[in-house]
């Protein structure tokens, strides 16, 4: 092994628990993401992250599906940190979920540890059987919220 003395960080760690094996969504563990301050919360700003290396499996056959993964959001006083985003996203890759589970699942994540003021997920996922599919999840601080 190249790095034999290498300690994994806890998130990787997390990540990884499911290797070999498929879970249920509920495998996925949110303290995961971690923050960091937003030092200028007196001016908005939209902050996009998008990866194309997602994958999660068929709830069925349990086939590996991929998507590519855009986050769009609005900070409030928190920003995610991206190592543990991606951490995050490698947790879905032996869980069984729907592509309609998949952008619920990390949109009420996300607004639970960021509490942004608007936030949107976007799943594109490859085409599987001659058919791709879309999947958006968004939601909004009300106002005074």
């Amino acid at each position: 092994m190249v790095y034999e003395d290498r300690l994994p960080p806890e998130e990787e760690l997390k990540a990884k628990k499911a290797v070999g094996k498929s879970f249920e969504p509920s495998v996925i563990d949110r303290s995961i993401l971690k923050t960091i301050s937003y030092e200028y919360p007196y001016r908005p700003i939209q902050m996009e992250h998008t990866t194309d290396e997602f994958t999660c499996l068929c709830p069925f056959s349990e086939l590996p599906d991929q998507a590519t993964i855009t986050i769009k959001y609005v900070p409030n006083k928190l920003c995610i940190e991206l190592k543990s985003l991606k951490y995050y996203f490698y947790s879905f890759r032996q869980v069984r979920i729907f592509h309609e589970h998949v952008v619920n699942k990390i949109l009420e994540d996300l607004v639970a540890v960021l509490d942004p003021i608007e936030i949107s997920v976007v799943a594109k996922f490859a085409i599987r059987g001659g058919i791709s599919s879309t999947a958006t999840a968004s939601c909004k601080k009300k106002e005074g919220g």
